[in-house]
C-alpha cells in the first residue's frame, strides 16, 4: 500500500467533530508529518481533509481557508481559531 493510500485510510476514519494532527497520522503509519502533508495534497476532495490539522490545532489553510468553517459546522471543539486538541483528538 502506498503512503497516499495509508494516509487516506486513516483520514477517512476521523469522525465529524474530531481531528488528528499530521504528526498523529505519521506516528500511526510510521512516517513523518511532512510526508503526511505531501500525501494529503494528493488526495481527492472526497476525503475529510479539514479534520487534519497542525500539531497546535491550527487548521489547514488550503481550499481557500474553508477548514475552520467546516470544523465549526461539525461541532469540533475549538479554542479561538484553533482546534482544542485535548478534546477533539481522534485516537
Amino acid at each position: 500500500m502506498s503512503i497516499i493510500e495509508e494516509v487516506r485510510e486513516v483520514v477517512i476514519t476521523i469522525p465529524a467533530g474530531s481531528a488528528a494532527s499530521y504528526g498523529d497520522i505519521a506516528t500511526r503509519i510510521g512516517t513523518t508529518a511532512r510526508q503526511v502533508g505531501r500525501a494529503m495534497s494528493l488526495l481527492d476532495d472526497g476525503v475529510p481533509w479539514w479534520r487534519v490539522v497542525h500539531a497546535d490545532g491550527t487548521p489547514a489553510a488550503c481550499h481557500d481557508g474553508q477548514a475552520p468553517e467546516l470544523l465549526n459546522r461539525e461541532g469540533t471543539p475549538m479554542r479561538g481559531t484553533r482546534v482544542d486538541m485535548e478534546r477533539a483528538r481522534h485516537r
